[in-house]
């Protein structure tokens, strides 16, 4: 059972943006705080940025300024403005509750940022 679908992702030159989004099934959306994590291969994935259910954000000291979370509690949907990338957010993106779930994990959507 699919429970995240993130989209969005590409090729961008260095000081570019991107806006990420995540479908989500309404029952883990709903009562979690969701947060969008990454993953560059060999290394372990990490939590980028969360929003909470009441719109509390908070992100990673290394994207801090240049992203924005949010989430459309409606359309059970989760955003990540992306901008000023650098080549070190090179990585596949992925969205999943706070603290992440297993059964959660999507396929993530890869995102390049190289000149």
């Amino acid at each position: 059972q699919v429970q995240t679908v993130e989209s969005g992702g590409g090729l961008v030159q260095p000081g570019g943006s991107l806006r990420l989004s995540c479908a989500a099934s309404v029952r883990i959306f709903s009562i979690n705080t969701m947060g969008w994590y990454r993953q560059v291969v060999g290394k372990e994935r990490e939590l980028v940025a969360g929003v909470s259910v009441g719109y509390r954000t908070n992100y990673a000291d290394s994207v801090k300024g240049r992203f924005a979370i949010s989430r459309d509690n409606a359309k059970n949907t989760l955003y990540l403005q992306m901008n000023s990338l650098k080549p070190e957010d090179t990585a596949v993106y992925y969205c999943n509750s706070v603290p992440a779930r297993m059964d959660y994990w999507g396929k993530g959507t890869l995102v390049t940022v190289s000149s």
